[in-house]
C-alpha cells in the first residue's frame, strides 16, 4: 500500500481530533494521548500526518460546537469527531446531542473539511430507553453525511479494568493503544480516500 508520503503531498495532512477527555488524554502524558499514539501508528505505516489534539476534558456536544472555529484554526485536511460521552453521562437529551453534532458536522462540511465520526454507547445505568435514543444517533448522522464511522470509540476498553484508569471511565496507556488499534483500519481507509495533493486550507490560495 502506498502511504501518503508521496511527492505530490506538499505538507503533512493536518487532521484535527475534536473531542472531550477521551481525545484530550485525561490523566495521561501528552505523548500517550489518543492523537499522539494515532499519529505514531499512522506514521509507522507510511502516512505523513499531523494529528492535532483538540480535545477538551468535560466538553459536551454544545461546548464543542461553541469552540469549533477556534479549534479548527486556519483549517484542516480532515477532522475526527469524538463527542457525546459527557452528554450521555449527564443524562442530557439525546435529541439535543444529535442536533449539536449535526451542526458540528454541517459546519465542517461547509468549510470543506472531511470528517470521520467516532460513536459512543450509553452507560448501562441510564437504562434501555435512553440507550435506544442515544446510541443510534451516530450511525444516523454518518449515513446522512455519507461519512465513515467508528461505531464505539471505547471498544475493547469499556468494561476492561486493565485498560482503564482507576476512575473506571478513561483509558490508560494500554487502553489508548487498544483504541488506536481498533480505529486504525477505518482511519487508513478514510485517509486513502482524501485528496493527495493537499487542497488549500481556509484562507489560503492554491497556486
Amino acid at each position: 500500500m502506498l502511504g501518503l508520503s508521496a511527492p505530490a503531498q506538499a505538507h503533512p495532512l493536518r487532521i484535527v481530533a475534536l473531542g472531550d477527555s477521551l481525545t484530550a488524554g485525561f490523566g495521561l502524558p501528552a505523548d500517550q494521548a489518543f492523537p499522539a499514539v494515532l499519529q505514531n501508528a499512522l506514521k509507522a505505516k507510511g502516512y505523513d500526518v499531523e494529528i492535532v489534539n483538540a480535545g477538551v476534558s468535560g466538553d459536551t456536544s454544545a461546548g464543542l460546537l461553541e469552540r469549533l472555529d477556534w479549534a479548527l484554526g486556519d483549517g484542516a485536511d480532515g477532522a475526527i469527531v469524538e463527542i457525546g460521552a459527557n452528554d450521555m453521562l449527564r443524562g442530557l437529551d439525546p435529541d439535543k446531542a444529535r442536533d449539536n453534532i449535526d451542526a458540528i458536522l454541517a459546519h465542517l462540511r461547509a468549510r470543506k473539511i472531511p470528517f470521520l465520526i467516532a460513536g459512543m454507547r450509553s452507560a448501562p445505568n441510564l437504562g434501555g430507553p435512553y440507550a435506544e435514543r442515544f446510541e443510534p444517533l451516530f450511525a444516523a448522522l454518518a449515513q446522512h453525511y455519507q461519512a465513515p464511522l467508528y461505531p464505539f470509540f471505547l471498544d475493547g476498553v469499556a468494561g476492561h479494568p486493565d485498560k482503564q484508569l482507576p476512575d473506571g471511565s478513561h483509558p490508560n496507556r494500554a487502553g489508548v493503544e487498544t483504541i488506536v488499534a481498533g480505529i486504525l483500519p477505518v482511519m487508513i481507509a478514510w485517509l486513502d480516500g482524501l485528496p493527495k495533493d493537499n487542497p488549500p486550507k481556509d484562507g489560503q490560495t492554491k497556486n
